[in-house]
Formats: C-alpha cells, structure tokens, sequence
C-alpha cells in the first residue's frame, strides 16, 4: 500500500515537469539580423533589424520578386546594453539575438573605441564572436531597411553575404569582429574595417532607381579607436597583400588606351626587412596567376606580364603613400617587423610612434605568371 502512495505521489509531481515552460513558439519571436551602433550627444543610440522567418525561408510557397518588410526598431541610452534594453518595451513579442549576423557602427561609435562597443556586445549570452563587422558613414537607418535585387531576402545582401561578391570581385576582405578585435590588439596591426555605403546609381527596376548597398572603403585604427578612413580606390594596392584574394581585375596600361584586360589570382605575397645603421628598409615581393580576360591588341604574353607587374606594383606603392598622408600602415609593414624584429620595433617605437616614411618602401617586385589566355586563342603571340 505504501508503495502505490508512494508511486501515485510521484507520479502527481511529475506531471508539471513534462511540459516545456521556458519553451516559446518561434513565429511569436522578433529574431533580429543586424545591430547598428550610433554615439549622439552623449548617448548611445542603437538599431535593430528584424525580419519575420516565414517571409524569407526557403520555400516553394514564397513568391519570388514579392517585397519583404523589414523592421527597424531604435532604443536610446548611456550604454549600449541600455539602449538596446530600451526597445524591449514597445517589442511587443520576445527579442531573440541568436540570429545576429552582423554589426554597423557610426564613426562617432569607431572614434570613440570598437573594442568597448564589441565587448558590451558580446555579454549578450546569444551573439556569436565571428559575426561580421562594418563601419559606415550613412544613416543606419537608411543601411538596414536597404534591400536585395529581385526583392530577394534581405539576408542576400552585401550585409549579410559579402563573400559571395568577394569571391567574384575580390578587393577589401570582409571581417568578422573577432578578426577586427585581434588585429587591434596585436602590436604593428592598424586593424581594417569595411565601410558600407549605398549605391543608387548603378541598378534600375525597369526606369527606377535603385539603391544597393556597397563597400566603398576601409576605416583603420590607432590603439582601438578610429585613425583614418581610406577609400576603394585609394586601397587599389592593398588587394593584392590579402591571401584570401579569389579573383581581382586590372587593365592594361592603367592609364591610357587599354590593351588587355587580366584577372589576377592566387597571390603570393612576402614582406623582408633589412635594417641598416638603425634604418629599416621594407622589401615587397609578390607571384601572382593571371588569365586573360580581354585582349585589343595583338601583343605577346611575355609583354602582358611585364605591363600587369608594372601596373601591380604602382598600386601598391600608390596605396602604400596614400596611407603615408594619414599616418597609416596600410600595407602592414610594421606588422611584419614586429613579428620578425620584435627587439628592433620596440627600440624604434620609443622615439617615435609611426616608423614608416616615403623612402622605407625600398624595393617592389611583381612576378606575373599568365597561365591562361582563354578559350578563344588569338592574337596574343
């Protein structure tokens, strides 16, 4: 008898252990996408995007060229942890961060410190450390409410998806923000943030314009706060220093009539260092694979690699002063000696805080190898 008492009491305090009572309904939750970071007047104002699931999962019901709504909620407060809890009130359902996917940041936030902005965060138990990071200097309002062509899913934008176009236009390398935090807190690392900005003169919908976003530039960093921005053009050299490189573009000559055009690949990039009589000097060397993509005029192969090495080699050295004007690294020279010389870069670095000037760039040498001219195969000799 005891035990069926026993067994029947048992049996009464299970019964509210098997439902699920922390477990919520996922079409009753705002998953946001993207966070958007802004410093105003002495506060910090925060964007959220947030997207609806049954309106962009993959399906055979959802209508392909139908427009998605994006919601775009802001909060305000001394802290980013505060301004972000301050849209909770008016969230109407439960805010889930596990889908966070990337991170915009205002230059007022990039000047006052990126380490501090990603810290707070990351204490949000469901945001991931490898989520993508840009800087900007549009409106956060206007980036998150941009949309994909087609009106495909807002999650098939640059913002969310950059690898696809890198991997078909290969230029400034996206980062996540555990990469961006690791550069900065290594010594002889400027740290290289993409910039987003919108583009509205390039797509038309039959005779409207269209607005897409697009990375213009790159921000670089000073002890963790925000030295100098660059744009596209001005980091033409710096592509080819990325191992990540997929595939990049050139013309040749770059100025001028052109006569070919090649696609560049596999890049094989080494910085050597010499230091004579306490000065250092910086050699770069680069291999590199091309085909060819275009071709106006009836030239040898050999003369197509020496004009690409030619028209590499001024971008690099072109990029590398214009860093030089703003008191940045852009080639991570110093990155190198710190590695190597680390002895040598602390003694420099007590007298002075940018080691690099317009002479320490000594030698550039471009090695091109052209190993494909494509499927059509005339004129090149």
């Amino acid at each position: 008898m005891k035990r069926l008492l026993l067994l029947g009491s048992a049996l009464i305090f299970l019964f509210p252990l098997t439902g699920c009572w922390n477990s919520k309904d996922i079409q009753n939750m705002d998953y946001v996408t993207a966070i958007g970071l802004d410093f105003v007047d002495g506060k910090y104002i925060t964007y959220v995007q947030v997207l609806n699931f049954t309106n962009i999962g993959r399906s055979e019901t959802l209508e392909v060229g139908k427009s998605v709504p994006i919601w775009v909620g802001k909060g305000e407060g001394s802290t980013i942890s505060e301004s972000l809890s301050s849209i909770y009130a008016t969230s109407q359902m439960r805010i889930f961060w596990g889908h966070v996917k990337t991170i915009v940041c205002t230059e007022n936030v990039l000047k006052r410190g990126v380490r501090d902005a990603y810290n707070a965060m990351n204490r949000f138990g469901d945001v991931r450390y490898n989520i993508l990071i840009f800087g900007t200097k549009e409106k956060l309002s206007d980036i998150f409410i941009q949309k994909s062509i087609f009106n495909l899913s807002p999650l098939d934008t640059l913002m969310f998806s950059p690898e696809q176009i890198y991997a078909q236009r290969s230029f400034i390398v996206p980062k996540t923000g555990n990469q961006v935090i690791a550069q900065i807190n290594e010594p002889g690392e400027p740290g290289m943030l993409p910039s987003l900005t919108i583009n509205k003169g390039t797509w038309r919908e039959d005779k409207n314009s269209k607005s897409l976003l697009k990375i213009n530039g790159a921000y670089f960093f000073n002890q963790d706060k925000m030295a100098a921005w660059l744009s596209e053009d001005e980091l033409a050299g710096t592509r080819w220093s990325q191992k990540e490189l997929k595939r990049s573009l050139i013309r040749i000559p770059a100025e001028g009539k052109a006569i070919a055009t090649m696609v560049m690949i596999n890049p094989h990039y080494k910085v050597d260092i010499d230091v004579v009589d306490g000065k250092v000097w910086y050699d770069v060397s680069l291999k590199i694979d091309a085909t060819l993509d275009e071709l106006m005029k009836d030239v040898s192969i050999d003369y197509l690699e020496q004009q690409a090495s030619e028209v590499i080699s001024d971008e690099i050295r072109e990029s590398f002063h214009n860093g030089l004007k703003k008191q940045v690294d852009v080639l991570m020279l110093e990155e190198t000696l710190y590695r190597n010389r680390p002895k040598e870069w602390h003694r420099l670095h007590k007298s002075q805080a940018f080691l690099l000037d317009h002479e320490c760039l000594r030698k550039i040498i471009v090695k091109v190898d052209l190993r494909n001219t494509g499927k059509y195969k005339g004129r090149t000799k």
